[in-house]
């Protein structure tokens, strides 16, 4: 077992590059209608509603949220671009890619569209523009996303002050006086706001339809509860309570359907670390990684011999820079060799998973198909699912290299 995961972990690029070398089927051309059948399709379908997630895992608040906007616009179609494998705090997925496809189409989803890792792992800003722009080239006329304040005005708000000139310059400044970052946003804008996680990222996504000018309107879905709370036991809670009681062993059943719980994956984080650890002691070029920064591959290599947990490794690295998501993100790209140089080089990049009727529709309406296999961003997705399988004892690499996206009926 240790010789082969030894050998994968040292050929990610021999079989990634093979796999695309015996290729596979033929590649499809991206194209996108008129303007007169975007309003063809509009009065038809009334809207087109994008929502983008992680799903980490799927759980009674998703369902509501799809819900609240079924309710709302009852003929709408429902776009969702999904995360993959590895996720935006640099967290290992519970659900896999297929897993999440599958369940989303069976709860009123009409189409997936795949956030590739290469965005997925990055900061709430680029995650959030990388989405947009997604839903955006798939003809969204809407964007609607869960909130804490429920108050899209406000948001809209702080978003145009955040796209200001010397807002970035007023953060780095308070940042470096040593002030908490949601205090850091809010002095910068001069506008008293309790900052969370998830109107965090709804000014992000409102910030990319303003800066590239798309025709996309924001709307928000009061959320029922706090991304911080890990105590509550309500019916509908956070993922990340919902993970913290899994943890604990604690039983879950009321937060999910029972066709989730059976799909959840029990991560090997020993497996994981182990990983890490041999990439960071054997591995000379660590700067060149995404997110490896001003000197702390000396950082790793020197506290990574004595560490034996992820987190104890972490409490021994971790700064007011290199918070605890930003490291967590950082060792993804190490693991799969993500280069700083690939992740300047935008690649056009379209992946539709799964589909139903409806959305089969739209697609066709538009002849819009995937482009993604020649790229080296698809190279890294299926890095990331050796990877994946590696500390998960899944085979999610098959999957990824059928290329065949999950259609409903």
């Amino acid at each position: 077992m240790c010789n082969l995961i030894l050998k994968c972990l040292l050929n990610l690029d021999m079989i990634v590059v093979e796999k695309r070398r015996n290729g596979s089927e033929k590649i499809n051309d991206v194209m996108f209608g008129s303007e007169n059948n975007l309003k063809k399709l509009n009065n038809e379908f009334v809207e087109i509603i994008g929502i983008i997630a992680e799903y980490n895992p799927f759980h009674n608040g998703h369902i509501y949220h799809i819900e609240k906007i079924k309710e709302k616009y009852p003929n709408s179609i429902i776009i969702l671009v999904i995360n993959g494998y590895f996720l935006e705090r640099g967290e290992i997925s519970l659900l896999s890619k297929e897993n999440k496809t599958n369940i989303v189409l069976n709860n009123k989803v009409n189409i997936v569209i795949e956030l590739p890792l290469v965005y997925g792992t990055q900061s709430a800003d680029t995650f959030a523009d990388e989405s947009i722009k997604l839903l955006n080239r798939i003809h969204v006329t809407k964007i609607i996303f869960g909130s804490e304040s429920n108050n899209i005005d406000l948001l809209k708000k702080l978003a145009q002050k955040q796209l200001e000139p010397e807002f970035d310059i007023l953060v780095k400044k308070y940042l470096k006086e040593g002030i908490n970052y949601p205090t850091a946003l809010a002095k910068a804008t001069n506008i008293d706001f309790d900052y969370k996680p998830n109107d965090l990222l709804g000014i992000s996504y409102i910030k990319s339809i303003i800066k590239n000018k798309y025709n996309i309107e924001a709307e928000c879905i009061k959320r029922t509860s706090a991304y911080h709370d890990l105590e509550s036991n309500d019916e509908i809670i956070s993922a990340s309570n919902i993970r913290n009681k899994l943890k604990s062993n604690e039983d879950i059943n009321k937060y999910l359907p029972s066709y989730v719980i059976d799909d959840l994956i029990r991560i090997n984080k020993d497996m994981y670390f182990k990983l890490l650890k041999y990439k960071i002691i054997t591995d000379e070029n660590l700067n060149t990684y995404l997110d490896v920064d001003e000197g702390i591959e000396y950082r790793l290599k020197k506290n990574i011999i004595n560490a034996n947990t992820l987190d104890e490794f972490i409490e021994k690295i971790k700064t007011k820079r290199y918070t605890y998501n930003k490291l967590n993100r950082m060792f993804i790209h190490i693991l799969i060799g993500l280069k700083k140089q690939d992740n300047k080089d935008k690649q056009d990049y379209l992946r539709i998973l799964g589909f139903d009727a409806l959305g089969k529709k739209h697609l066709q309406k538009f002849n819009i198909k995937s482009y993604f296999k020649q790229t080296k961003i698809y190279d890294y997705e299926l890095k990331a699912s050796l990877l994946y399988d590696l500390i998960n004892d899944t085979n999610t690499y098959e999957f990824e290299t059928k290329n065949k996206p999950i259609i409903k009926d």
